[in-house]
């Protein structure tokens, strides 16, 4: 942590008096839809604390000969899909890590929040953020070929639906939804099928950098457990 400390203290950041700053290394309690609970924070190895902030130990592995230990170190497939905008959608916020965090943590007294994972149940069950409730974005986008799901997720989400077709969103939950990384289009394409319902776009937040900016910078996912 030697080295992240300096970075915050040499680009002029209060780290210690910023409570947002703090919730990766305090870490957030959460429980899954699994039944476990997590503490969500950003895991890094007391083996990662000594490696120096170079070009060749963090692009390539390697510092002074030395190969960067396997602990420190994350690969992951950056050559699909296409990258998205940062905003979505005009009135749709985009969030960072750390604003997650801060979610995850308000979710637990928030019972108006929800946490979205937004890709199939097989991705979902595979590794997701701890917190997350999946809801796949092909239910939203074809809700007619999958009525019974959709139907459910109205429940879980908050809102009923009228006789005459159209929708109640006076207890319609704030969701955060997220997919696999700044080039997946699931989340993208559930937040607009959303918007197209009538959600009311101040409920509807984005997280763009998904499980791929997650895992990248070392914070809990439900394979950690």
């Amino acid at each position: 942590m030697k080295q992240f400390l300096l970075l915050l203290v040499t680009a002029g950041i209060s780290y210690a008096g910023n409570s947002l700053y703090s919730l990766q290394h305090n870490g957030v309690d959460t429980k899954h839809t699994d039944g476990k609970s997590y503490h969500v924070e950003r895991e890094i190895s007391p083996k990662c604390y000594d490696v120096p902030i170079t070009p060749s130990a963090i692009w390539e592995g390697d510092f002074a000969g030395k190969e960067v230990p396997k602990e420190c170190k994350a690969s992951y497939v950056q050559t699909v899909g296409v990258i998205y905008p940062l905003q979505i959608k005009e009135g749709v916020e985009t969030f960072a890590e750390l604003e997650v965090l801060r979610f995850i943590d308000e979710m637990q007294t928030k019972k108006d929040y929800l946490l979205v994972d937004s890709r199939g149940g097989d991705w979902y069950e595979s590794e997701t953020i701890p917190g997350a409730t999946n809801i796949w974005f092909a239910v939203l986008k074809e809700p007619n070929v999958f009525p019974e799901e959709f139907a459910e997720m109205l429940k879980v989400i908050g809102v009923s639906q009228r006789k005459d077709g159209s929708y109640d969103f006076t207890e319609a939950k704030t969701l955060l939804m997220f997919c696999n990384g700044p080039w997946c289009g699931q989340s993208p394409v559930a937040i607009l099928a959303f918007m197209k319902m009538g959600y009311p776009v101040e409920k509807l937040k984005w997280y763009r950098s998904g499980l791929h900016g997650w895992k990248s910078l070392s914070l809990t996912t439900t394979r950690k457990q």
